[in-house]
């Protein structure tokens, strides 16, 4: 039998990976309703950096062989150009793997640029690895084609060290490309959406729909009173935070969530959580905290939207809690669709907030009568390559999207982003949704 002392470095990695994710899910099982939240907060944010990082350890170990090991027996090894080049990949992977780390410790009104400066590299990281790993294939696939695949030659050598070459160049450019996209403001994306049992007196009701700003790292309070004011200048009805406003405690980020306070929208601001609220362990202080600002969270509870021009006109606007809280097993929280909708018939039209669009798909099989479900979650994927598991994992990716013949789903592509500062086959929105009545 091998002993772990004789595994390859890449196996003792994905051994410590599970270790951490059978820590992370014992954590969740047993330990959940024995540890204070404070504890629970560092455990969990603790184990998911512990995760990612032993993880990415697979990966950085195939970044350096193909970046630095492949080129050691060249001429140019010895060169100072060729330490400086090692130093410069060895200070990018560890920039990479520090970025978890910076949600316990660099945390603030507004971001540090160690912490931006860490999350670029991350972005970096994942276009890398990917381009590494196709041009890898192709090459592969090309000596298998080509009937070569066990002679070495000159010729094969040269198509070695064009491989690294080649993924660098393609990820500079887009990481740069990322970049200057996201540090773009938030497109403005006016939709048009008929609901069904709309009351006439109600048409052309307009909801401002934002979702999953992340303040925390790498979003603060700058780039969040941007947003407040472009949807001031839209001027709606109603405006709606559909989850993951935030990566950190409430105490911690309060200065950066003050301009949240200026937003005024007449008939009510609403928000429900996210993924992320749980993930920081202090929602009772993050409800506590919007409600000062006028912003009042649907805990899986409803409101009646009443017409400004007949009080006997209205619509119900209801939320549910993240599924997250579930699989979590956050005390006092959980998607329950039956409490969010009582007093919310099918005689009036049925509007639901809920983050994940795999909330949006539960909902709707359980209850089909709901007219418009307002969501987020999926970044449009944020960054090339992770749009397409993003579409593979998600019932509904972005945009809007018809289910029957009088129930439609929005899905936000995002307001920011999350941690990494680049967006690449996707952009940041503001969603303007004009309610219309049929």
């Amino acid at each position: 039998m091998i002993s772990f002392k004789q595994l390859p470095i890449e196996a003792k990695a994905a051994v410590a990976a599970g270790v951490v994710f059978f820590s992370m899910m014992l954590s969740r099982s047993y330990l959940a309703e024995k540890l204070d939240f404070r504890t629970r907060r560092w455990l969990l944010r603790l184990q998911m950096a512990l995760f990612a990082n032993t993880l990415m350890l697979m990966g950085s170990l195939h970044v350096w062989r193909s970046t630095v090991t492949t080129f050691t027996r060249s001429s140019a090894a010895s060169s100072f150009c060729f330490m400086l080049w090692k130093i410069a990949v060895f200070m990018f992977l560890a920039l990479a793997h520090s970025s978890f780390f910076t949600l316990l410790f660099l945390v603030a009104e507004e971001p540090y640029f160690f912490s931006l400066a860490a999350y670029t590299c991350l972005g970096a990281y994942i276009i890398l690895i990917f381009f590494l790993f196709t041009l890898g294939s192709v090459e592969q696939a090309y000596k298998f084609l080509a009937g070569r695949g066990a002679k070495a030659g000159t010729g094969n050598k040269n198509r070695t060290a064009l491989k690294p070459v080649l993924a660098v160049l393609l990820t500079v450019v887009l990481t740069v490309v990322g970049l200057l996209n996201a540090s773009q403001p938030p497109t403005v994306n006016s939709v048009e959406i008929p609901v069904h049992k709309l009351p006439s007196a109600m048409n052309n009701l307009k909801v401002v729909l934002l979702s999953d700003i992340h303040l925390g790292p790498t979003v603060g309070k700058t780039k969040l009173a941007m947003i407040v004011r472009m949807v001031k200048a839209l001027k709606p009805d109603i405006t709606v935070i559909v989850g993951d406003l935030s990566d950190a405690e409430a105490k911690i980020i309060r200065p950066a969530v003050e301009p949240l306070g200026e937003l005024d929208s007449p008939l009510g601001t609403y928000f429900v959580t996210g993924n992320h609220e749980y993930y920081t362990s202090d929602v009772s202080n993050w409800f506590e905290l919007l409600k000062s600002f006028n912003i009042q969270p649907l805990h899986n509870e409803n409101v009646k939207i009443v017409s400004p021009k007949s009080t006997s006109d209205w619509f119900c606007l209801a939320g549910v809690d993240d599924i997250e809280a579930d699989v979590l097993r956050y005390s006092g929280h959980g998607m329950d669709l039956k409490k969010a909708l009582r007093g919310c018939s099918s005689e009036h039209a049925i509007v639901l907030l809920a983050h994940q669009p795999i909330a949006a798909k539960w909902a709707l099989q359980e209850r089909p009568d709901i007219n418009l479900i307002l969501s987020g979650h999926t970044h449009g994927g944020q960054i090339f390559p992770l749009n397409a598991g993003a579409y593979l994992l998600n019932p509904f990716f972005v945009g809007l999207y018809q289910v029957g013949q009088n129930t439609f789903v929005y899905v936000s592509p995002g307001t920011m982003y999350y941690g990494i500062p680049m967006r690449l086959g996707s952009r940041a929105e503001i969603t303007e949704i004009i309610l219309r009545s049929p």
